[in-house]
């Protein structure tokens, strides 16, 4: 296959979208044509998928000068990081459009496919200005579906979440060029390709420690770590569904990957010597987010708290200093994002027949809907890692990698993990299962479409949990490769 496969990849969704833009008003349309082109893109990288090599590292690649005189590039490839993502990405968007299919705009799906292309390009991007022009892009159209189709005061939604995310990204911006004028003063030359800017030596300790927190913001707003997480709550609660599952399962894990992907190579010694201290506030905000989870009636609300906790259990994972935890935190991206992104996507559902988010005025719902009811308790049971799931494994990988880490710390993740399932269940019961008190809420059953859309995603929550070595050895070498290299240049550095 052809390096040239991750720029269609890449850009056919936005191609699309302009072309749709300029060429027709007709809404069905427009779904069915955005519809296709995301299955377009499915085809293509489970075939990249296929061919991909794991022991063989960065695939794919493409290499052309963009701003020559200051030594930008249009620099993408694929890894086993970056491609178990990609596959996520092209498995869940398509099939969330067959649970978002009715009752939206033709400025709605249009935005949707903007925001592929922006993830896409982030995911891909091994120069860091080209993941910059990436990252911004990913963010104006879920900004557009916020302001245009959110609920209740979206307005100032919309203002709140757009001032934390460009804070955190122009201070990543400006660390980008402190870097890139440190290159050319060590080297002589311009670069801003990641594996050149790993190569700096001249960077002083101060420099480097100031220098990691400001990439830092801009991942942590957006995973989001403690404490910068004030802005997901509302947005979660206030954003139309197709806006908070693009947050939840995709956008979200990609700040977990670019901290992977670039602040780690980038700046080994600091992620060596703070690591103690990142695998403590991860598994602070597990504890931290999941009691604010039961605290809540709003059922949007609360999964916006539980998506926080279980990101921060990837943080730590990620900071843990070996495979297991790291292992661990790429497959909970993955089994994360299918368990939270159908379970977001079916409280749509939920709010759009009922009317309410409100976890005291649901009840009932297992009787008017069974087919939805069970669909839901998979993904919940996954969400919470019931053996035989997806989330099981990740989360066991993590605990692994904790304790390998630190013995103390490992037995606190694997009690913390008992949380998780308290607010999940709780929740489950009171809103799914038990009878409601007084008329019964007019809840329809999932539709063909829908339950379609949603089998891809059950049937990778048991093949992930049961058979985890089919996924897990496409990108175990390059993790294996990865955490050495990482190890041996912060020793050096």
């Amino acid at each position: 296959m052809s390096a040239d496969v991750l720029s269609f990849i890449i850009f056919l969704p936005a191609v699309v979208a302009f072309g749709l833009m300029i060429t027709t008003k007709n809404v069905e349309a427009v779904r069915n044509i955005a519809f296709l082109a995301t299955t377009v893109v499915l085809a293509l990288v489970l075939k990249l998928y296929l061919e991909f090599e794991p022991s063989a590292g960065m695939q794919f690649v493409t290499n052309a000068s963009w701003i020559s005189s200051y030594g930008i590039n249009y620099y993408i490839g694929v890894d086993g990081f970056s491609l178990t993502i990609l596959m996520m990405i092209a498995i869940l968007i398509p099939t969330s459009y067959l649970l978002l299919w009715e009752g939206r705009t033709k400025g709605y799906w249009i935005n949707l496919l903007l925001v592929q292309t922006g993830v896409t390009g982030s995911l891909l991007a091994l120069d860091v200005v080209l993941f910059y022009f990436f990252w911004e892009v990913m963010l104006l159209p879920v900004f557009l579906l916020i302001g245009i189709y959110g609920f209740g005061n979206k307005v100032f939604t919309t203002i709140k979440v757009t001032v934390y995310t460009m804070a955190g990204s122009l201070l990543m911006f400006v660390a980008i060029l402190y870097l890139g004028v440190a290159f050319n003063s060590e080297y002589g030359y311009w670069s801003f390709q990641y594996n050149d800017l790993m190569k700096i030596t001249t960077l002083s300790y101060e420099e480097n420690i100031w220098l990691f927190l400001a990439f830092l913001a801009a991942f942590a707003i957006k995973i989001p770590i403690f404490p910068l997480h004030t802005w997901i709550m509302e947005t979660y609660k206030n954003a139309p569904t197709g806006a908070v599952f693009l947050l939840s399962s995709i956008m979200a894990k990609l700040g977990v990957y670019a901290i992977v992907r670039f602040m780690i190579p980038i700046f080994p010694d600091i992620y060596v010597e703070f690591s103690m201290w990142f695998v403590i506030f991860g598994l602070f905000g597990l504890i931290y987010f999941g009691i604010a989870a039961l605290m809540q009636d709003d059922i949007k609300r609360m999964f916006a708290y539980s998506s926080a906790s279980h990101l921060s259990f990837i943080s730590a994972g990620i900071f843990s200093l070996n495979e297991y935890g790291i292992n661990g935190a790429l497959y909970l991206i993955i089994a994360h994002a299918i368990a939270t992104g159908a379970l977001f996507l079916l409280v749509g559902i939920i709010h759009e027949e009922t009317g309410t988010k409100s976890i005291k005025q649901l009840g009932g719902i297992a009787k008017t809907a069974p087919i939805f009811t069970v669909i839901f308790a998979i993904m919940l049971f996954a969400n919470v890692g019931l053996p035989g799931t997806n989330g099981f494994v990740s989360e066991l990988l993590i605990i692994f990698g904790i304790y390998e880490f630190n013995h103390t710390l490992g037995y606190i993740s694997a009690l913390t993990v008992i949380i998780g399932a308290s607010y999940m269940l709780w929740m489950f019961q009171r809103a799914i299962l038990q009878n409601r008190d007084g008329e019964c809420l007019k809840m329809r059953d999932l539709k063909i479409k829908e339950i379609i859309g949603l089998t891809p995603w059950i049937i990778l929550v048991f093949l992930m949990g049961i058979y985890p070595d089919i996924f897990i050895d496409k990108f175990e070498p390059t993790v294996t490769h990865y955490i050495n290299d990482i190890l041996k240049i912060g020793a050096m550095k």
